[in-house]
């Protein structure tokens, strides 16, 4: 287990960690969400141990919003950065999973396999909406956020206070309030939130804009847990109802973990032996 960098075009340094298997010509990275990190998911101690055992690769691969705030440098300016879920930008996400897809392609790996938990699926899913990357041989969706569900209980004058700094030019300035309860932000990263739409891609409803899903060529897998309370609803439903969204959802597998939530509360090893399993088929 080693920690690596790698360089955006926008000049700042995302921080990740490799778990080398020693000579694999598989990995496996794994986008996080929103403060989804060792300390708060410690099951990708789970996941990079069990890969390793099994000959693949793993990368937990941190962008911008795995910790409220978090130094960093911007080699294009050659200053220090505080970077974070405090000030992430929606945006990014294309730049993010390409610097990590870039550092694999780098490092010689035959076979890359793009997975993203909770937010970082959404990431996922974004970014392979309009990127066909021919690099990526599978995709693996962990438990994606539902951001309606997420965001039910924003106050319409909260919406209007994040509107208001935007367009008065205050958007680099932190809210006067919590984003959702428990995000200290700034205006501009709640405004991606509440009104960009960029990742705001997976709905409990069969109706819910579906479009970039619609937009995916990759073959994969999705995972959840069927006591997952960021769905709104039926754990099982809503990935299914993403799936079915899919061009390839007659190729793609579901993977349903019985009775653990959103961050696998008891199932981190179940988990993991699922996915190593998956990815060794995927091998043959």
């Amino acid at each position: 287990m080693k920690e690596i960098g790698v360089q955006t075009r926008r000049g700042v340094i995302l921080n990740g960690v490799l778990f080398d298997a020693k000579n694999a010509d598989t990995v496996v990275i794994n986008i996080t969400g929103i403060h989804g990190n060792f300390y708060s998911n410690p099951f990708y101690y789970n996941f990079g141990d069990t890969f390793n055992k099994d000959g693949i690769d793993f990368i937990y691969a941190q962008t911008n919003d795995a910790f409220g705030q978090i130094k960093t440098l911007n080699v294009n300016t050659g200053k220090t950065e505080i970077i974070g879920s405090w000030n992430e930008r929606f945006a990014y996400t294309d730049e993010d999973i390409e610097a990590y897809l870039d550092y694999a392609e780098k490092a010689g790996y035959k076979h890359i396999i793009l997975a993203g938990h909770s937010l970082g699926a959404n990431k996922v899913i974004y970014y392979l909406s309009r990127h066909h990357d021919e690099r990526v041989e599978h995709f693996i969706l962990l438990s994606p956020a539902n951001l309606d569900y997420m965001m039910s209980g924003v106050t319409d004058d909260e919406k209007e206070i994040i509107r208001q700094q935007v367009e008065s030019g205050r958007g680099d300035r932190l809210l006067p309030f919590p984003f959702m309860g428990w995000v200290e932000c700034i205006a501009d990263t709640a405004y991606d939130w509440q009104f960009s739409g960029l990742l705001n891609n997976v709905h409990t409803s069969t109706d819910g804009d579906f479009s970039q899903a619609e937009q995916i060529t990759h073959t994969g897998a999705l995972l959840i847990g069927t006591y997952d309370n960021f769905t709104d609803g039926n754990p099982a439903a809503f990935l299914t109802n993403l799936n079915n969204h899919i061009p390839t959802a007659k190729e793609n597998k579901l993977i349903f973990i019985e009775k653990t939530g959103h961050t696998y509360q008891m199932k981190h090893q179940e988990v993991a032996d699922r996915l190593s399993e998956l990815v060794k088929e995927w091998q043959e």
